[in-house]
C-alpha cells in the first residue's frame, strides 16, 4: 500500500512540475520580447539624437519599436536604409 503512494505522489509532483513549465514559459518568453522591445526604443532614441544633426528622424511606434528590438542593430539599420531611401 505504501508503494502506491509513493506512484502517487511522484506523478503529481511531475504533473505539477509541467503544468508549471506550462504556464510560465510563455512568460518567459514575453519578459525576452520585452527587454528586445526596450532596447530597440533605446537604439532608436540614439539614432534619432544623433541622425537629428543631419536630419534625419525615424518615428518610434510599436513597428519601428519591435524591428529594432527583435532585429538590433540590423533592424535599425534597415529603418535607417528605408527612411533614405523610400520614404
Amino acid at each position: 500500500m505504501d508503494y502506491k503512494l509513493v506512484i502517487l505522489g511522484l506523478c503529481g509532483l511531475a504533473g505539477l512540475y509541467l503544468l508549471a513549465t506550462f504556464f510560465f514559459t510563455p512568460f518567459r518568453y514575453l519578459l525576452r520580447l520585452f527587454a528586445w522591445a526596450v532596447l530597440g526604443t533605446v537604439l532608436l532614441a540614439a539614432v534619432n539624437l544623433v541622425g537629428g544633426l543631419v536630419g534625419l528622424h525615424i518615428a518610434v511606434n510599436i513597428f519601428t519599436v519591435l524591428t529594432a528590438g527583435i532585429l538590433n542593430v540590423p533592424g535599425v539599420v534597415l529603418l535607417v536604409l528605408l527612411r533614405l531611401f523610400v520614404v
